[in-house]
């Protein structure tokens, strides 16, 4: 491909919508060409400061949590071709991780994350903006599933969680976003036929 401003797709979507899915689908599509994908869940405060109890209180589906400007210096850096040092979030212990991923530039970046759409300075740096847009129960049900397995997490937990913070901050603040999207997916990974279309 090599093009000389790498090219920057965004994905976005509720939580368990299927974002992470298209991206990976979209990679395989890509295959053989210089593709790198970053999650802005990567991109979680810092909260070393923080002690336990004051760090279990986060709401992570609040725009607010997002340490933004980092994710926007660091893309801006691909852009430019140089190398970054991703920041990796420790769920367990609900802050940052010591432990950093290197990440090196490429022709084509895929971002990926629930509130992707939310800051306008990171819209404006994207080429191409997705928003999968699938259904409340499925979404509910795919991210019990991976909390419970990938995250160690209890159903009562999830499902509280779920109710007093991640349904309605999808309602207010990512639902909202689909107004910027140049294409809407409905029901993510499952859709062969748009994820086909985005191939060309």
């Amino acid at each position: 491909m090599s093009i000389s401003r790498p090219m920057v797709i965004g994905v976005t979507g509720g939580s368990g919508s299927g974002k992470t899915t298209v991206s990976q689908d979209i990679i395989k599509r890509l295959a053989g060409e210089s593709v790198v994908m970053i999650p802005q869940d990567a991109y979680y405060h810092d909260q070393s400061d923080k002690n336990m109890a004051e760090r279990r209180m986060t709401n992570y589906d609040h725009p607010d949590s997002l340490d933004n400007e980092l994710l926007i210096e660091q893309l801006k850096q691909l852009l430019e071709r140089k190398t970054i040092e991703q920041p990796v979030y420790d769920y367990t212990n609900h802050t940052r991780s010591t432990k950093k991923v290197e990440i090196q530039p490429a022709d084509v970046i895929i971002l990926e994350g629930v509130l992707l759409f939310t800051e306008a300075k990171l819209r404006d740096l994207l080429d191409i903006k997705i928003y999968v847009d699938t259904d409340d129960d499925l979404r509910f049900i795919r991210r019990m599933q991976r909390d419970i397995v990938e995250r160690g997490r209890t159903v009562d937990s999830v499902v509280n969680q779920y109710l007093e913070t991640v349904k309605p901050m999808y309602h207010q603040f990512v639902e909202p976003t689909k107004r910027y999207a140049d294409i809407i997916l409905p029901e993510g990974g499952a859709n062969t036929v748009g994820i086909g279309m985005l191939e060309a």
